[in-house]
């Protein structure tokens, strides 16, 4: 039986994509690589293999997948990739289909298989001024055979007859540490079977469990603090996601630390649209845990709102009606003040987007009763903003939702919105008369001005 591998689908819905703009250029570790290649000679089959002799031919395999090969020359060693190749579907079948295969002994040979072809200095990217966001990514070059070695190591972590007892002795923490190291890889396809495999070792390695947290904790201080570059942000956020929802409660300190030390400065970054999405579900996995982080998880939010950047605000409102969506009523009645000071200033946003997206909290059922629970506090604070952006804003689209707002505050609450109302009308003509007293005194100066030039 032989089998092509193909790309799996994400096992975590992974919601980053990658814009493509210009063709995709491939390179790769191949530039790292020992060009020792020997020349390989195809082996028996195993299918065709007595069972008693099936056991050292299958080692005789993984230890000729071992040899890499340099793939920035596409007309070198072809014969060799080729059995290499098909090898390693061979491999991956047997492994699937075949029970009572992974004896004690093959674990290492196995392991070796894997870190010698995973395991390799990655390059830096070719464009130094890489966007991202904006251009392709460099694709691995030995990914032919680099994607088969994948999907054979999550047949074997995935088999029914893997065992981490004996397994533990060969993926360590120092093989964990390579590992997360292969996650700034520019290439997509090989940061989603990372994603997966990782996921997979600490499921398994209870043991190992601590020590992937605070390596990946260690991973994005350095993102947030010195760096600011690491592709593999959004796929380990992925992994924490699935983690976080696992965690018992009450939630230990070192949990709540991560949080608020982590999770919260990563909303820092100028690549944060590429990982957004999964921080926020992280931080809405932890206040969906503990109800009591919401606090201050919200003011540290409300500290780093973004003063210049409006895609990232509206990043930010999107979070906070996640996070409202899931709030406690009692919690809500903390952060009243300081996030209705803030979603007054977005509505007021002449950034026509911004000022959209803080409008349709209005829309949402549940922040909607919050909001009339709370209507003598919520009010006051934003129908200055309202009025004013009701008569002189520049976009139609918003004065129909501001009007909106408007009527439904006043149907919530008549006598305080009349009270308001008749309140900022007597400020605003309070405001008129010194604009005019104002006037008429520069007025005066400059007549003032222009006879003493006269004189």
């Amino acid at each position: 039986m032989s089998t092509k591998v193909v790309d799996r689908i994400d096992p975590f819905n992974s919601k980053i994509s990658i814009k493509t703009k210009k063709q995709k250029r491939s390179q790769g570790s191949s530039h790292y690589r020992s060009k020792n290649a020997v020349e390989l000679q195809a082996l028996a089959q195993l299918k065709d293999t007595a069972p008693a002799e099936q056991q050292e031919l299958f080692i005789r395999k993984l230890q000729q997948c071992c040899v890499v090969f340099d793939f920035m020359d596409p007309v070198s060693d072809l014969k060799s990739k080729e059995i290499k190749r098909a090898c390693l579907n061979e491999l991956v079948d047997y492994i699937t289909a075949t029970k009572g295969v992974l004896q004690e002994p093959l674990y290492p040979e196995i392991v070796k298989l894997i870190a010698c072809n995973i395991f390799r200095t990655l390059p830096p990217s070719d464009n130094p001024d890489f966007d991202p966001e904006e251009d392709d990514p460099t694709l691995e070059a030995a990914w032919p055979h680099l994607q088969i070695v994948y999907e054979f190591f999550l047949r074997f972590l995935e088999s029914l007859e893997f065992q981490p007892t004996i397994a533990k002795k060969y993926i360590d923490q120092k093989f964990v540490l390579q590992l997360l190291e292969l996650f700034d890889s520019e290439d997509p396809r090989e940061r989603d079977f990372l994603k997966t495999v990782l996921h997979r070792i600490y499921g398994k390695f209870l043991g190992l469990r601590a020590f992937i947290r605070k390596q990946i904790n260690n991973i994005f201080l350095k993102f947030i603090y010195e760096t600011e570059v690491f592709n593999g942000v959004g796929e380990l956020l992925e992994i924490l996601g699935s983690i976080i929802n696992g965690f018992a409660l009450p939630l230990k300190l070192e949990h709540k630390q991560f949080l608020i030390r982590v999770l919260i400065p990563l909303h820092k970054a100028r690549s944060l649209s590429l990982y957004h999405a999964q921080l926020a579900y992280c931080v809405v996995q932890f206040l969906e845990k503990d109800a009591t982080l919401t606090e201050a998880v919200v003011n540290g939010l409300l500290k780093l709102w973004p003063k210049t950047c409006s895609q990232k605000e509206v990043m930010f409102l999107g979070e906070i009606e996640e996070i409202l969506d899931a709030i406690e009523p009692t919690q809500f009645q903390k952060i009243i003040n300081p996030l209705f000071k803030q979603i007054a200033k977005c509505v007021s946003s002449p950034h026509f987007q911004v000022a959209e997206r803080a409008l349709y909290y209005w829309n949402n059922e549940y922040i909607m009763s919050l909001i009339e629970e709370n209507s003598n506090a919520i009010l006051p604070i934003m129908f200055p903003s309202l009025y004013r952006i009701s008569k002189d804003h520049w976009n139609q689209t918003i004065v129909a939702l501001v009007y909106n707002v408007l009527k439904s505050f006043m149907e919530m609450n008549s006598k305080l919105f009349d009270e308001l109302t008749a309140s900022y009308k007597a400020d605003r003509q309070k405001e008129k008369k010194k604009e005019k007293e104002r006037d008429e005194l520069w007025r005066k100066l400059e007549k003032l001005e222009m006879n003493n030039s006269r004189k």
